[in-house]
C-alpha cells in the first residue's frame, strides 16, 4: 500500500493540542453534512496525515452533536487509509492510573442517538465487528511504546455511553461489572463508519479520572478536582502526541501490510446486486462504494 495517509482525530485534550499544527487547511463537503471542521493535511515524522478535532474548534460539539458520518466519509476522501483516534477517557480499573495510555481492543457500544451507519438506503451491509479496532495498527501502536515516558496498556474494553452527563455511580459499577476497563463517549459509531470506509482504525485512550465509582482521594473540592483531572489530561496528551509521532516514525513497518479493514466491504453488501440502483448509490455514497459499485 503505497499510498498511505493517517487520519489523525483528537478529542478532548489531543484536538486543541494539535490546533497550531502547520499545513493546508482543507474544507470537505460531503453528502452527510459538515464536518467537525476543516481537515488540516501535513506531514509528520516522514508520513502524511490528515488531522480533524472530533468536537470542532474550542470544542463546540458535545459527543452526542458529533457528526461521526462526515468526519469519517472527509478522511476517506482525502486518501486516508488509516486513523489514529484520540479520546478522553474515565478509569474502571486500579491499574489503569490517570496520564497512562490505553489501546483498547474491545467496546462495548451504549449510544443510541447517532446514525450509527452510512449505508441506510439503496443496499445492506454488514460488516464484520468482531475486532472493532483494526489488529494490525493495534500492534503497531503498541511496539511503539517504548518511544514514551509512560505505562501504554495493550488492551482494555471501551464502554461507549451516550452522555453528555457522566456516569451515575451505580451505572460506573455495572460497567465494571460488565467487564468494562474505561469509560468514554465518543468510540462509537465512529469505530463502526471507519469499518464500513474500509480505513484501518485504532483507537489512543487518555485517562483523566478514575470515573465514579473510585471516590477520589483526599478533601478536594469540586474546583479543585477539576484542576486536576485538567492536569492529568493535558500530561495525558503530552504522552499521547509522543506516541503517535513515534509510531508515524515507524510506519514503514506496516505500511504495506493489508489489514482487514481494507476489505470490509467485499462481504458485506448482503443486496442482490441486480436489485441495486448503482447510479444513485454511487451518487450517494460516492468514495466508500467506488470499488463495488
Amino acid at each position: 500500500m503505497s499510498d498511505v495517509r493517517v487520519g489523525i482525530i483528537g478529542g478532548s485534550g489531543l484536538g486543541d493540542a494539535l490546533a497550531a499544527t502547520e499545513g493546508e487547511s482543507v474544507r470537505v463537503e460531503t453528502p452527510f453534512g459538515e464536518p467537525s471542521g476543516p481537515l488540516l493535511l501535513t506531514r509528520w515524522e516522514g508520513t502524511d496525515i490528515a488531522i480533524l478535532s472530533r468536537h470542532g474548534a474550542g470544542h463546540t460539539r458535545s459527543p452526542s452533536a458529533v457528526n461521526y458520518r462526515a468526519n469519517v466519509y472527509a478522511l476517506k476522501a482525502v486518501g486516508c487509509t488509516h486513523v489514529i483516534a484520540s479520546g478522553a477517557v474515565g478509569s474502571l480499573r486500579e491499574t489503569i492510573r490517570p496520564k497512562e495510555l490505553v489501546v483498547p481492543d474491545q467496546v462495548i457500544d451504549k449510544t443510541h442517538r447517532r446514525a450509527g451507519t452510512f449505508f441506510d438506503e439503496h443496499f445492506a451491509a454488514h460488516v464484520e465487528m468482531a475486532l472493532p479496532f483494526c489488529p494490525v495498527l493495534r500492534e503497531h501502536l503498541i511496539s511503539c511504546a517504548d518511544g514514551v515516558a509512560t505505562k501504554v496498556h495493550p488492551a482494555g474494553t471501551y464502554v461507549c455511553m451516550e452522555g453528555p452527563a457522566f456516569s451515575t455511580r451505580a451505572e460506573s459499577e455495572m460497567h465494571r461489572a460488565w467487564g468494562g476497563d474505561l469509560i468514554g463517549m465518543t468510540a462509537m459509531p465512529e469505530a463502526k463508519l471507519a469499518r464500513e470506509a474500509e480505513l484501518a482504525y485504532a483507537l489512543l485512550c487518555l485517562p483523566s479520572d478514575y470515573d465514579c465509582w473510585r471516590p477520589p482521594e483526599g478533601h478536594l473540592d469540586r474546583h479543585e478536582l477539576l484542576k486536576e483531572i485538567i492536569a492529568n489530561l493535558t500530561e495525558a496528551t503530552r504522552n499521547a502526541v509522543e506516541l503517535i509521532k513515534v509510531a508515524l516514525s515507524r510506519f514503514e513497518r506496516i505500511a504495506e501490510t493489508l489489514s482487514p479493514a481494507h476489505t470490509a466491504l467485499e462481504l458485506a453488501i448482503w443486496t442482490d446486486r441486480a436489485r441495486i440502483d448503482r447510479d444513485a448509490a454511487r451518487a450517494k455514497y460516492g468514495v466508500l462504494v467506488e470499488k463495488y459499485l
